[in-house]
């Protein structure tokens, strides 16, 4: 019986993760039998009154009594240093070892593009460094605040940390038949962290001959996913430039409204969040759009192996967007419940 926490957070993070809910009960075969457990109380509320983001203990709950979180946003103007969200989600990536962001970017409809003219059947699946690079805090600031201020930032990489990913990267591609795996990196400036992953995404693709793979740099690589993205399938890349390009690639297939993800370290422990954030200026009006928290859905599904229930779930996706039964940021009239009561139903 698979354990799931449900983490609302903040701002729309609470009524997007409701519908999200809703789903996942309608659409969990029954043979899953999945135990939802309720973590509200992780978010800036509580950090505003008491302080406290994530105690020990509830991070041993997390980790130890569950086996996946489904995750809402984290972020609130009131807590401009955004405490509590890097204690909580910065904290379960980190010390969790969630080393793989996994984000799918699917086109639905070629008319949620804004490139002119869109493959029809666009699905670029990003494979982020999501433990090493820039974000492991490592640098550090000299004079600061002086005209003769220096500034350091550390990029971290590890050949085992680069290899893991690396080889997810392939192993998706030959689980599911992608034809091609796209190292996405700036080796031409960063020699040793770029000669690093250069070396290892050769000798890794070397075991999977049936899987084509190139390298392009990040520059150029945003260039292209705009001007052909079609020529893309797997793409995985350092943590920095996975973070910039698979927003890219989010937007070329409608959007963060819709981009669902999944922090995984593969046997072990998962985190599944939409990417679009907590977005406070919308929060409580009923306009945040759930798709790409039920997004999240259909890849918590997937990852316990009810494939044909996260496959009703992408097609009830594919229907709302065809029929027009979105929020208004997609063109149409309905409410984040409404969203939710639609494809609930379907499913």
């Amino acid at each position: 019986m698979p354990r799931i926490a449900l983490v609302p957070g903040d701002g729309i993070g609470t009524e997007v993760l409701r519908e999200a809910r809703r789903v996942l009960e309608a659409a969990a075969p029954d043979d899953l039998a999945l135990e939802l457990s309720d973590w509200s109380r992780l978010g800036a509320e509580r950090w505003l009154r008491e302080r406290v983001s994530i105690t020990d203990e509830e991070f041993r709950s997390l980790a130890e009594d569950h086996d996946a979180v489904l995750l809402g946003a984290l972020g609130d103007p009131r807590v401009p240093g955004n405490e509590h969200a890097k204690d909580i989600l910065l904290g379960m990536r980190f010390r969790l070892d969630l080393y793989v962001n996994f984000r799918p970017c699917r086109l639905f409809a070629p008319a949620m593009s804004p490139l002119r003219d869109p493959p029809p059947s666009l699905l670029l699946e990003i494979f982020r460094e999501n433990t090493e690079g820039e974000y492991t805090g490592l640098g550090g600031s000299f004079k600061t605040g002086t005209p003769d201020e220096l500034a350091i930032e550390e990029n971290l990489a590890t050949r085992k940390g680069v290899e893991r990913l690396v080889r997810a990267a392939f192993e998706h591609a030959r689980r599911h038949g992608r034809g091609r795996v796209t190292l996405v990196d700036k080796a031409n400036a960063m020699r040793y962290v770029g000669g690093l992953w250069r070396r290892v995404f050769q000798e890794v693709g070397e075991e999977y001959p049936e899987v084509e793979r190139d390298a392009m740099y990040v520059d150029a690589m945003a260039m292209d996913l705009v001007r052909r993205p079609g020529r893309y399938e797997v793409i995985v890349a350092p943590n920095l430039f996975g973070d910039i390009v698979s927003d890219l690639a989010a937007e070329i297939t409608g959007g963060l409204g819709l981009a669902p993800s999944a922090n995984l370290h593969p046997g072990r422990h998962a985190l599944f969040e939409p990417v679009h954030g907590s977005a406070p200026d919308i929060a409580g009006t009923g306009r945040a759009n759930p798709l790409g928290a039920i997004g999240c859905v259909a890849m918590l599904l997937d990852h316990f192996g009810a494939t044909d229930a996260a496959g009703r779930v992408r097609s009830a996706i594919e229907a709302s967007i065809a029929e027009g039964r979105t929020t208004p940021d997609l063109g149409g009239r309905l409410s984040t419940s409404e969203v939710g009561d639609w494809i609930a139903e379907r499913v």
